[in-house]
């Protein structure tokens, strides 16, 4: 079978990467052709764009480069069609990823949907988008089953989360080896997240590395963003006790005793790693209160969306200071709350479905391709 991937993101790309491994293993045959980056690239396959090239966020940012991604759109139709693929296969990106499915629909195409996008939280109407162009739709979160199949009567399959996968299948940690390497003491580390974005970086930093010194007995480390240099975070060092490792994420949160997390797909991340953490977000006045009005949801963190409860302390917008997160974090050291809080991780992993993602979402396109 014939294989075309879209990809944009490096999420994308790493849950792209344990697909196509799938893939090979049930289709021997396997031609796969691929937007993405370095991992899937890895597994094999021809690379048809990096994701590098695809990444324009913002409203301002996408108008300033419309013609670049008007052209790439084309191009993308066109490789589509020299390759002529027996399925497509989109995996998040909606913006790119529902324009191509649109157009490859009506050239008989087959659409398949890895890791939809999140219209329940935001842009519900597009469901009918969803139902019009996609033949099979693949969703990692248990709520999502639900939504598209009773709430809007569209089937899907729930095949569980790939990042369980990503975190399994990884090469371990050598804490003794990982702390020598990357000048740590023997201190228990608070890992801090703060995002991968300059803006919200700037937002988020400062006030994470504000409490610093209330925990002399503990070493912070902040996880550096592959996608920004360290000179950036530099600005935010000054006078503060704390180390910097760059794109060892998951190597830090595995050595991590709690976290401070940025909301985001990194607050799922640390609670499969079983790292107490509060989750944190701070956007512009103007930004929060138009999210405010858009998003309906009771809880901004994946953890507790998917438990359908506060498991994990959520400071947001106003809430987020200096004071709240001292006192946040606090807790989380207290060692009664963290078995609690531990406890509570091993059930989301259970309703997340446990590992194989990948597996039966290759399993389930060939089924359907044959």
């Amino acid at each position: 079978m014939k294989y075309y991937i879209i990809a944009g993101e490096a999420s994308g790309d790493l849950h792209g990467s344990n697909l196509m491994k799938a893939l090979y293993k049930e289709d021997s045959s396997a031609e796969i052709h691929f937007w993405g980056g370095d991992l899937m690239q890895n597994v094999g396959g021809t690379l048809v764009k990096h994701y590098r090239e695809l990444a324009f966020m913002g409203f301002a940012e996408v108008v300033l480069n419309l013609k670049t991604i008007l052209n790439n759109i084309k191009f993308c139709k066109e490789d589509i069609l020299k390759f002529s693929p027996d399925v497509i296969i989109f995996i998040d990106y909606p913006g790119f990823n529902m324009r191509i499915a649109k157009w490859a629909k009506l050239r008989g195409i087959k659409t398949h949907y890895y890791i939809a996008p999140q219209i329940w939280a935001w842009k519900e109407n597009r469901i009918k988008e969803i139902k019009r162009d996609f033949d099979k739709l693949f969703v990692i979160l248990p709520f999502e089953k639900d939504f598209f199949e009773v709430k809007h009567q569209f089937p899907v399959d729930f095949v569980g989360h790939p990042l369980i996968d990503a975190i399994h299948n990884r090469e371990k940690t050598d804490e003794i080896s990982f702390r020598e390497n990357n000048n740590l003491d023997e201190k228990p580390i608070i890992a801090i997240l703060p995002g991968s974005r300059k803006q919200e970086i700037a937002k988020m930093l400062h006030v994470m590395l504000s409490i610093v010194d209330d925990f002399s007995d503990y070493q912070f480390v902040i996880a550096g963003a592959p996608s920004q240099e360290f000179h950036f975070y530099e600005q935010f060092l000054k006078n503060k006790n704390v180390k910097f490792i760059s794109n060892k994420t998951y190597d830090l949160l595995s050595v991590a005793t709690a976290a401070l997390v940025t909301s985001g797909t990194a607050t799922l991340e640390t609670a499969l790693f079983k790292v107490p953490e509060v989750v944190c977000y701070k956007g512009s006045w103007a930004s929060y209160q138009i999210a405010k009005r858009i998003i309906t949801l009771k809880y901004i963190s994946l953890v507790n969306l998917i438990m359908d409860e506060e498991v994990v302390t959520e400071l947001i917008q106003d809430k987020f200071t200096s004071k709240n997160l001292k006192k946040a974090l606090s807790t989380l050291l207290d060692e009664n709350y963290r078995k609690s809080l531990l406890a509570k991780y091993d059930t989301l992993e259970a309703k997340l479905g446990g590992i194989g993602a990948s597996e039966k979402t290759a399993k389930l396109i060939l089924k359907d391709l044959k």
